[in-house]
């Protein structure tokens, strides 16, 4: 019973022991053997060492190490080596100096003086390299280039893995390669995927592009990026900004996503929203969620939103390009002097005119101007003249109660910095009109009809009307105004639409049942690229 007991015990131990081993205990150091040399003496600067000279050969594992001399510590298993230093593990790795120094023990190689690592196709060179054979890992301090089939990188300090391909840099990194240049404090590359991972502040130039991140992944060989942390494209003047963003080179395609910012600094002009595309190839861009277009090339900004906005350009590289910038739909714009709403509008720089489509109004001060389609032509940026196309109606507010109003088939409106000079009005002209006397008191209200009226302004009040024919009218003492007749049939004051400030043209308010247009006997008017608009109603 007691030999039982006792063979159980050292069986238990025997186990015990085993155990020890599989659950991770440190093996054995292994020897690092020296395989041949055509000298081997002894020196007396160097009593622990064995000198050997010519064509010395040492082995430490699968590793192989060549040199010219050595000093070899067989004792602490190490060897200094000098001269055609060469150093080969297995048939991918090899690492050329000439001096070394070979710990057999912490199994870490130091490398100095025109030193080379070469790993199948990827080459890093350097003045010092340690390289820990334990974590397979090289890495040099004073300064260092890495070159592939696509890239040169160099860096003051790096670091490069043999087996995961992988590397890192840091302090002054620059990655050259044939189409950009990317420069950084700190990058993550890896040989084989030629994924450049950024991880600080980064600058990629190319030819016209310029992109700035911080934090993203660049794969060199694609062109392709995933760019995070408000990262910018740039080309020619324009910047594309958002929370991410994807770039292809070779298309040319950059998307944005969330608090984005098209912004032409040429142009002054941009657009925000929450995505973005634009191509910097064909220059076409549309931007939605949020969608908003600022022009800032004046003093005052003007804010235009829309459900969509898009800029696309015609003829490109031709004398006859041209731009077109479309809102569809729910447009609405706020600038101090002027303010508008209509379902779609389009901006042409062929004769810089901008379209407002589909139940448009247009207020400027106190001045509204409504009608089936209101063109508004550009100077600059500023408004130089306004065509209000069919059911034709202006309406100046006098006071809470008072309109001034005016109804053709056209209007014609005339602007000089900013306001409002002279309005021709064409084809069935009514007018509800309170003049005034010298001291702003209203004389009463005239009703008249004619063929065409010219109105002429000054600092937005009326300065004279001339109608063709003449038409002497009616006038009404105030206190005599027949009731009804201080409206025109189809007068409407759309001041529950108005956008108030830059906030609220994000809320839509749409014209009452009660107040919608009539329908007109004419032919519809074409919108250009009809087909768009009407897509994207369907969608």
């Amino acid at each position: 019973m007691l030999v039982m007991s006792v063979l159980c015990l050292l069986g238990l131990g025997l186990l015990a022991q085993e155990g020890v081993r599989q659950s991770g205990q440190p093996k054995q150091k292994s020897k690092v053997y020296l395989l041949h040399s055509d000298l081997l003496r002894k020196d007396s600067r160097h009593p622990d060492a064995q000198v050997v000279v010519g064509n010395v050969v040492f082995r430490h594992d699968s590793v192989y190490m060549y040199c010219d001399s050595a000093y070899y510590y067989d004792q602490i298993s190490s060897f200094e080596a000098f001269s055609n230093v060469r150093m080969e593990q297995g048939d991918t790795l090899f690492l050329y100096g000439d001096h070394l120094y070979y710990d057999g023990m912490t199994q870490i190689a130091e490398m100095r003086m025109n030193v080379r690592m070469e790993n199948r196709t990827t080459t890093l060179l350097t003045d010092s390299l340690n390289y820990d054979r334990v974590y397979n890992l090289g890495y040099f301090f004073d300064g260092g280039t890495l070159m592939d089939e696509q890239n040169v990188l160099t860096s003051e300090w790096g670091e490069y893995n043999p087996s995961t391909k992988q590397s890192v840099f840091n302090y002054n990194v620059r990655l050259v390669n044939p189409q950009f240049t990317l420069t950084s404090d700190t990058l993550r590359y890896n040989t084989a995927t030629k994924v450049a991972n950024i991880v600080g502040p980064s600058d990629i130039v190319s030819d016209a592009n310029h992109i700035y991140s911080e934090r993203g992944n660049y794969n060199t060989a694609t062109g392709k990026a995933d760019l995070y942390d408000r990262s910018v494209l740039s080309n020619e003047g324009k910047q594309l900004t958002g929370d991410t963003l994807y770039y292809d080179r070779n298309t040319g395609v950059g998307e944005a996503f969330w608090n984005i910012v098209m912004n032409d600094t040429v142009n002054k002009n941009m657009m925000t929203g929450d995505y973005g595309f634009y191509n910097e190839q064909t220059k076409y861009a549309f931007v939605t969620r949020k969608a908003v277009a600022v022009d800032y090339s004046q003093g005052d900004s003007l804010f235009l939103h829309g459900d969509t906005l898009m800029l696309e350009t015609f003829h490109l590289n031709t004398d006859s390009m041209y731009r077109e910038m479309r809102a569809f739909h729910k447009v609405r714009f706020y600038r101090t002097d002027v303010q508008g709403v209509a379902d779609s509008l389009v901006f042409s720089t062929v004769d810089s005119c901008l379209t407002m489509y589909k139940d448009p109004i247009l207020w400027n001060e106190n001045q509204q101007l409504v009608g089936e389609q209101v063109k508004i032509y550009m100077n600059d940026s500023t408004i130089d003249w306004a065509h209000i196309i069919n059911q034709a109606l202006s309406v100046e507010q006098v006071d809470s109660t008072l309109f001034n109003q005016v109804a053709g088939k056209e209007m014609k409106s005339y602007f000089l910095d900013g306001q409002m000079r002279k309005t021709e009005v064409i084809g069935s002209v009514r007018i509800v009109y309170y003049p005034m006397d010298s001291d702003s008191t209203l004389i009463g209200m005239n009703v008249s009809e004619t063929s065409q009226l010219d109105i002429y302004l000054q600092d937005q009040k009326l300065e004279r009307m001339v109608m063709s024919p003449k038409s002497n009218g009616t006038l009404y003492p105030m206190d005599q105004i027949p009731k009804g007749t201080d409206r025109l049939d189809n007068f409407v004051w759309f001041d529950y639409i108005r956008p108030q400030n830059k906030a609220d043209i994000f809320n839509w308010r749409g014209k009452r049942v009660e107040d919608q247009l009539k329908k007109s006997t004419r032919p519809p008017v074409e919108l250009p690229n009809q087909h768009l608009f009407n897509k994207d109603k369907k969608e």
